[in-house]
């Protein structure tokens, strides 16, 4: 006898033309991401803890909507979408017949996939997360003539599969939304189009949109590039669609100035992106001034394994470097070499790096995704010996609408927060040593502050974990966070010391991380280096023994440390 047990959930979902997206009646912006599979350090192979732990930090990021890009996720996604009320829009596939890759899945497309999209669809509509099917992903025939009839045979066989769910796209082209292509699903998904939102509504009336794939800022966790733009990224009209982007002065350095990169790494003023994407503020903008669209999906919520724009392997040369002791010294490396230096591992597009570790970036969308939860962050970080008396910028993320700066409690001045601005910006402050503080107001009430100092050098290892119990299951997992501190027990931002962890009793050091697109430590050495002051260690106890875990930290000139966890 076969048995079979299914969840399912009642609710209304609904796409509307003028007012965005409605579950329940209400209107709810989508405040999403999207995500790839894999849990950085652990690989692809899915582990129920680990995707929990991300959907945690998503969930107090302010997320409530995820897109699964761009293959069918992991079951277990959404069983936990379910339960925590998170929305998802479901994607089947990153292309159709047309090829992107050698060996891609379009080499089976003709044969397989009505098949596939059927069998996707009745593995997962009984989830009520689910809010659409996206059929494809910057698919190519998006281009090309068939592309409309096929986009439309795709959403008739889902709706045959669920007739009670619409039908999505993410298009990466304007004219998707004028060449018959648009017509093909029931919602319109917009990738990186934040000012083309009015043209695509004035040629389709009828056609609910959304921001499928937003932003792709680039930045690595704690890195500080300067000078920066003094472009502000917000308040930036929508333009005509052909813009792209273009008309966002933020997205271009003045002419011979540093580009925000160097040595493989991107600054984490959040105000990088590749050609095609934008800081989050001009994303902002246009939602702003668009209220019928329902939302965005970010690229992306937490960095990924591979694709490191724009330190891709087909890119990387020497131009990487605009350091100049930094470019001597590749130079130097590749004639020794022969041959150009190993790219990055992992991606930049993440709001939350590789270890699972927030950048500076993840307060900027929790000040816009949680109005109602005092918010303040200010970047970057205030050691910076070497520029005494030179000018470092300092910008606040919060989600008040006035703001003080502070510099050894003397006013850097106090703003007001204009129309399409997302984020407050000291530009001229010159640098000493000693205490930012920023106090903010709300309607006129204080709000919320936050302050951050320079340390003193480096004395110790600090160690945290997530979680003091696990169980001896075999995948039940503990994170443990280091930290290098000065002797006050704050962090040092620049350090990079070398760790080395050891366990004791009945588990394993199951993987470590740091968050450094850098570094190709394997994954499962029991040695890491910090990045910018903090590294990761997952643990995880053998299946059937229980017990006590003491995990032991050190690194020279450092006073070491350890944490126990109970196996029970």
């Amino acid at each position: 006898v076969d048995k079979y047990k299914t969840y399912f959930g009642i609710r209304e979902a609904k796409f509307t033309v003028d007012d965005g997206f409605h579950l329940n009646g209400k209107r709810v912006p989508l405040q999403g991401v999207c995500m790839h599979h894999d849990l950085g350090a652990l690989g692809a192979a899915l582990n129920p803890r680990a995707l929990e732990r991300q959907l945690d930090i998503l969930q107090r990021m302010g997320v409530n909507a995820i897109r699964t890009a761009h293959n069918p996720p992991a079951p277990e996604l959404l069983t936990l979408a379910d339960k925590r009320g998170i929305l998802i829009v479901d994607e089947f596939a990153d292309m159709w017949a047309a090829r992107k890759k050698t060996n891609d899945y379009a080499r089976h497309f003709k044969e397989w996939g009505e098949a596939d999209l059927r069998a996707f669809i009745k593995r997962d509509r009984n989830h009520p997360s689910v809010i659409a099917w996206s059929t494809g992903n910057e698919v190519m025939e998006q281009y090309r003539k068939e592309g409309p009839a096929l986009a439309q045979r795709l959403t008739r066989i889902a709706h045959e599969a669920d007739p009670t769910r619409p039908t999505t796209t993410g298009n990466n082209n304007y004219r998707t939304a004028t060449n018959g292509f648009q017509k093909g699903s029931d919602v319109y998904g917009a990738n990186y189009k934040p000012h083309t939102y009015p043209a695509i509504r004035a040629a389709n009336p009828t056609l609910p949109i959304y921001s499928s794939e937003s932003a792709s800022c680039i930045s690595s966790r704690g890195e500080y590039f300067f000078p920066i733009s003094k472009a502000d990224p917000g308040g930036i009209p929508p333009g005509k669609p052909q813009n792209q982007g273009r008309v966002a002065p933020s997205n271009e350095i003045e002419k011979g100035k540093d580009t925000g990169r160097s040595d493989y790494h991107v600054s984490s003023y959040d105000l990088s992106a590749p050609p095609w994407g934008f800081p989050p503020d001009i994303e902002f903008a246009g939602l702003d001034h668009s209220p019928h669209v329902a939302g965005e999906f970010v690229w992306t919520g937490f960095d990924y394994l591979g694709e490191p724009t724009p330190y891709n392997a087909d890119t990387t040369n020497l131009l990487n470097f605009h350091n100049p002791e930094d470019k001597a010294r590749a130079a130097a490396e590749l004639k020794r070499l022969g041959k150009l230096p190993v790219p990055s591992r992992s991606s930049y597009f993440g709001i939350v790096d590789l270890a699972g570790f927030p950048k500076d970036r993840y307060h900027l969308y929790q000040s816009r995704w949680r109005p109602n939860h005092p918010i303040a962050h200010i970047l970057p970080h205030w050691n910076w010996p070497e520029r005494t008396g030179q000018t470092t910028p300092v910008h606040v993320y919060t989600n008040a609408d006035e703001a003080e700066l502070f510099l050894n409690g003397t006013s850097q001045g106090r703003q007001k927060r204009h129309p399409n601005q997302y984020r407050f910006r000291w530009d001229e402050v010159k640098y000493t040593p000693g205490e930012l503080k920023v106090t903010t107001w709300k309607n006129g009430h204080p709000w919320a502050t936050a302050t951050t100092r320079t340390t003193g050098p480096a004395t110790r290892l600090d160690a945290t974990t997530d979680r003091h119990k696990i169980a001896p299951d075999g995948t039940d997992l503990a994170y443990v966070t280091l930290r290098i501190t000065d002797e006050h027990g704050q962090t040092v931002p620049r350090t990079k010391n070398p760790i080395q962890l050891r366990l004791e009793g009945p588990g394993e050091i199951h993987a470590t991380d740091n968050g450094d697109p850098t570094d190709h430590t394997p994954f499962k050495s029991p040695n890491r280096r910090a990045f910018n002051g903090l590294a990761l260690a997952i643990i995880k106890a053998r299946r059937g023994q229980k017990g006590t875990l003491t995990l032991h930290a050190q690194s020279e000139g450092l006073t070491p440390a350890k944490i126990e966890i109970k196996v029970e």
